[in-house]
């Protein structure tokens, strides 16, 4: 291809709005794709595709709260009918993927690239010598130093299983375990013999400390085997499934080992040093223009040593975009602030955060105040039967969201709602007087009470 403005790695979320916005802009683009599935983990194996299961999972679950509140009798479940459902939709994908960028005028090229100097990127054996290139191949499983680990059972193994286990054990104690377990024991397995095995003191990390207890508590009084300190020495097949040996000495025997410990940028193949680009463990090095340490070349979405969010991604490939063109024209450089970047764990309760942790705040000795409370008894809880409800809202001296921390069953509108008041450097009072005339009474209006204590 002799006149290439723009080469983009990867037609996952993030390769394709980059490459959109720079069509949209008059660049020439080309995307290339190694995998025969174009569209992305989040489309085809995570975000998109486990909501399939997610919203069964809350019917069931809430089905069950509300027993002595008026249910009888839980729902009766298919894991087929959901599975065949969700693979409807990610079957589209990947040719909807394809004609949507050939249909933009952006060229789509199957192959593997990678580097082979800082100017040049080898696809399919023909040199490519774009002036800017995008790196944006996403994640992969992390590897664990685990004897037998090539028995584990991917995130995407399950959401394409045929028949739910009885029996599984999740290996980590992170997003991909903590919310597969929860569809699990809602949707066929036994709960008691579901379990989520960590290694750290604490499953979670990312999220605060004491909403993590908590949920913890909702996961255990659902039968859920959460274990933590936990060192794993081996998995073994048999004749009956798989055996999980502990170092202590303990035994699990489960039908399925599923690995939940984590994902990392998918990059070892692209020969970076070549390019002239410098990464870590996380990932590639980037600034806040999302530019490379090659000022020709630029990371995005899971490659990018950033957050491991969808839509994280999606604001870093526009970021991407509207650098290259500022560098073209000499404008303004946009940057990127992950301050007020949401995230939510689809289990049920949803656990929500934005901002900073309040061990974050006291490591980095930002004083703060905060309003806190556990096991809500407001009439919003009981009368769904939730008991594990919680909050935690940490502001500043000026009253402004420092961080917002919620464990119930909407917690993606809550959050979201701080978030956009974290954007509009709304403090507390503003943010209190604009929610009083929220809908009464739902989760919304409850904010109010969230806040009120911290009002001046």
């Amino acid at each position: 291809m002799s006149e290439l403005d723009v080469l983009i790695i990867g037609a996952g979320t993030a390769g394709q709005t980059a490459a959109f916005d720079l069509v949209a802009e008059g660049y020439s683009v080309a995307v290339v794709e190694k995998s025969g599935e174009p569209g992305g983990v989040c489309a085809l194996h995570g975000c998109q595709a486990k909501k399939w299961f997610y919203e069964l999972t809350e019917i069931v679950a809430r089905s069950r709260h509300l027993h002595g509140l008026g249910i009888t009798t839980s729902p009766s479940v298919s894991w087929q009918q959901v599975l065949e459902a969700k693979n409807n939709f990610t079957s589209q994908i990947p040719p909807n993927t394809v004609a949507n960028l050939k249909g933009n005028g952006i060229n789509y090229i199957e192959g593997e690239a990678v580097f082979a100097d800082p100017d040049t990127v080898m696809i399919n054996g023909t040199s490519y010598k774009p002036r800017f290139t995008i790196i944006a191949t996403g994640a992969i499983p992390m590897p664990l130093p685990i004897e037998g680990n090539e028995l584990l059972a991917t995130s995407n193994d399950f959401l394409d299983l045929e028949k739910l286990p009885k029996r599984i054990v999740f290996i980590g104690g992170g997003f991909i375990s903590f919310e597969f377990a929860h569809f699990a024991a809602r949707l066929g397995a036994n709960p008691e013999e579901v379990f989520i095995l960590e290694a750290m003191d604490r499953p979670l990390g990312p999220f605060d400390t004491d909403m993590v207890e908590q949920l913890v508590k909702a996961t255990r009084a659902e039968g859920i085997q959460v274990r933590t300190g936990i060192s794993i020495q081996s998995i073994v097949r048999e004749a009956s499934g798989f055996r999980v040996n502990l170092s202590s000495g303990e035994r699990i025997e489960t039908d399925l080992v599923v690995h939940g410990a984590g994902r990392v940028a998918n990059i070892d193949a692209l020969n970076l040093q070549a390019g002239g680009i410098t990464r870590n463990r996380r990932g590639i090095d980037v600034d806040s223009r999302m530019m490379t340490s090659n000022p020709k070349v630029f990371a995005v979405g899971d490659s990018a040593a950033t957050l491991q969010l969808a839509r994280v991604a999606d604001r870093e490939a526009q970021v991407a975009a509207a650098s290259i063109v500022a560098l073209d024209d000499q404008g303004p450089e946009p940057l990127l602030d992950y301050d007020a970047a949401p995230a939510v764990l689809f289990t049920y309760p949803m656990l929500g955060m934005v901002g900073k942790t309040e061990d974050e705040l006291i490591k980095e000795g930002i004083k703060y105040w905060k309003s806190f409370d556990m096991e809500l008894s407001w009439p919003t809880y009981q009368r769904i039967g939730m008991k594990h409800a919680a909050y935690k809202i940490l502001v500043d001296d000026d009253s402004k969201i420092l961080g917002a921390h919620i464990l119930s069953d909407n917690a993606t509108g809550l959050i979201n709602t701080f978030k956009q008041a974290m954007l509009d450097s709304r403090n507390v009072t503003e943010l209190h007087r604009a929610n009083i005339m929220s809908p009464y009474p739902s989760r919304e209006s409850d904010l109010i009470y969230m806040l009120a204590p911290l009002l001046d």
